[in-house]
């Protein structure tokens, strides 16, 4: 395979018509007289119209100088032989984001129509094709084009914005440096990492999509509210209307929404439904034209309070601040415990539970020295330095117990976690359980107005109810992480991805464990954990990524020619006889030199004979 490193050099080949122009206008012919008529008998007289190249006569010259624009031409335009055997490795990174399934179709017919000049003058091409999101598996790895085509059919961008630098790096590892990496994007990159490439296949798409929902109950009813944003610069009208699982759909209802505008759609839930999808009319970009919506349901959690007084109004300001919250007479059912510890009458708790202490002298005077928090979950970002604490009586403090606010040497606040322990001959079995300890008289100081003290029982409330196993309904958005609680001596739990009339559609088993954890699906729609006949969660996925459903910023580009000398040098070998081409340049240029110079040695000599010319 011939290829022209230079093809510039074959505009040297105008020479050829700029020598037979030189050869065609010669010289006007030298008139001699001589003494006799007899030739005017041999004369044809021709018409002075006739053909013009009738002229150009066949000489030496001619032939060399046509022969040495040829050899000239070749050399310029630096021809180069294609090596046997040599391989040029291709890695595409796609970029994951779901913006890029708006022109998914045309990505696929652009990159396999820019394969022939990716490969360029190589023997074979190697295809590499990966996705920008990290740690996941390669979509493609071969050097067949239509397997290629496939992988990218089978390819969903669902993700939201991601740093492609990662993948990247990897694709330049497998290419090494000769290699090319190609990064497919809607947003082009100025400067992209590792030398690579920019494909960019973007363009600004007028779209309008939901951004989120919330629901909450008024007047006795269960009332969603969903808000649709306008990304387009132009006003826009739509339509939406309301799918529930019986197949039941509402008329379509038309909204308007000027330039870059946010508008709250909202309805009465319908009842009885477990869940509904809110549709848009569809645009180009179709993940955020449909909502599906489960009634959310958090976890009851059971409050119990074991002493009266100051601690029995905080119990009930706890119950009223927090959601889902009942209240029950057994502290064994409950699952958060507020509880007074009196030296005189120590009552230990078995199970999760606020403990305080109660001193009935009344306390002493205010606690000096600075107050210092540990770093821990419950208490990170809070500020206790106008707390007030009197001197009391102490709980009796383990060594295990995790301290989290000091007052100099005396700690205010430490946690206490246990683990179950099997049941014996004599004692039964106990549950594992974490105790919020609060090593001061609550009544004698001014913590219950301290915001970080109620934000801090919140945390611990909310902490336990997530550690709870119970069924749950929520709102996700596609690809939150989720964590749930299980479990961990019972079947598996199973993952089953749900139509809006409730048919199983994909199962996944996940692992029996105390905390399970998982990414909600890609694609919106419906989910359901389960473990055993027990139902752990209900959910609802939508997508809400503003960033991805904005096109504004799109744009094509393409770089895909760079550095195509590195790759014709790499795969292609020079013309080694360049410089017999050469000599013969000179050969030819000297021939035709050395004809010309004798003709017009003769011309002279013939005119110097002549010096006065009749017609």
């Amino acid at each position: 395979m011939l290829t022209l490193a230079n093809p510039a050099g074959l505009w040297a080949l105008l020479g050829i018509p700029a020598v037979l122009a030189i050869h065609f206008l010669q010289r006007q012919a030298v008139i001699l007289p001589i003494s006799t008529l007899f030739l005017l008998e041999k004369t044809q007289r021709e018409s002075a119209s006739g053909r013009r190249f009738d002229r150009l006569m066949n000489s030496v010259p001619l032939w060399m100088q046509l022969l040495g624009v040829l050899l000239l031409t070749w050399l310029l335009s630096e021809p180069r032989y294609q090596k046997d055997r040599s391989t040029q490795r291709v890695a595409i990174v796609l970029d994951s984001s779901a913006s890029m399934s708006v022109k998914k179709d045309r990505l696929k017919e652009r990159i396999l129509a820019s394969l022939p000049d990716l490969q360029g003058p190589a023997t074979s091409l190697e295809l590499t094709l990966f996705e920008s999101l990290p740690g996941l598996p390669r979509l493609y790895a071969g050097s067949s084009p239509e397997e290629l085509s496939a992988a990218l059919d089978a390819w969903k961008p669902r993700s939201g914005l991601t740093d492609p630098s990662q993948a990247l790096r990897l694709a330049r590892s497998v290419v090494s440096r000769e290699g090319i990496v190609v990064y497919v994007t809607d947003t082009p990159i100025e400067t992209p990492p590792f030398e690579a490439r920019i494909l960019s296949i973007g363009e600004p798409v007028p779209n309008v999509g939901f951004t989120g929902v919330t629901l909450a109950e008024k007047e006795g009813a269960k009332v969603w509210q969903a808000m649709v944003r306008n990304y387009s610069k132009q006003r826009t009208t739509r339509t939406w209307h309301f799918e529930m699982p019986d197949g039941r759909r509402t008329e379509p209802k038309e909204v308007e929404l000027d330039a870059g505008a946010i508008v709250t759609l909202q309805a009465a839930f319908p009842e009885n439904a477990e869940r509904a999808n809110i549709v848009l009319s569809p645009d180009d970009f179709t993940l955020d034209d449909t909502l599906p919506v489960v009634l959310p349901k958090p976890k009851a959690l059971s409050i119990f309070a074991a002493t009266g007084g100051a601690y029995e109004q905080l119990s009930q300001k706890m119950q009223r601040s927090l959601d889902a919250t009942v209240t029950v007479n057994d502290a064994a059912s409950a699952d958060l415990m507020f509880l007074s510890y009196d030296p005189l009458d120590p009552v230990t708790a078995g199970t999760n539970a606020v403990v305080f202490v109660k001193d009935e002298t009344r306390g002493g005077a205010y606690l000096k020295g600075g107050i210092v928090a540990e770093k821990h979950p419950l208490i990170d970002g809070l500020n206790w330095q106008s707390l007030l604490v009197r001197e009391t009586i102490q709980l009796p403090r383990r060594q295990t117990d995790t301290v989290l606010l000091w007052q100099g040497s005396r700690p205010l606040i430490f946690l206490r976690e246990t683990e179950a322990t099997p049941p014996t001959g004599t004692e039964p079995a106990a549950p594992a359980s974490r105790q919020l300890c609060f090593n001061f008289d609550l009544r004698l100081s001014n913590a219950a107005t301290q915001p970080a003290f109620i934000v801090m029982l919140h945390r611990f409330a909310e902490e336990l109810r997530a550690a709870k196993v119970a069924p749950a309904s929520e709102n996700l958005e596609t690809a939150q992480p989720v964590t749930f609680a299980a479990k961990t001596v019972t079947p598996p739990v199973y993952l089953e991805t749900l139509d809006l009339n409730g048919k199983v559609l994909k199962s996944e088993e996940l692992p029996a464990a105390e905390n399970v954890h998982f990414n909600a699906p890609l694609d919106a729609g419906f989910l359901r954990a389960r473990q055993g006949d027990t139902t752990l969660l209900t959910a609802s996925v939508h997508f809400a990524d503003t960033r991805e459903a904005d096109f504004n910023e799109c744009a094509p580009a393409d770089t895909l020619g760079k550095s195509a000398v590195a790759a014709m040098e790499r795969h292609t070998e020079e013309d080694h006889w360049w410089r017999a081409w050469f000599l013969l340049l000179l050969a030819a240029l000297l021939i035709s030199w050395n004809f010309t110079r004798d003709r017009e040695a003769k011309k002279s000599q013939t005119s110097a004979l002549n010096p006065q010319g009749a017609s």
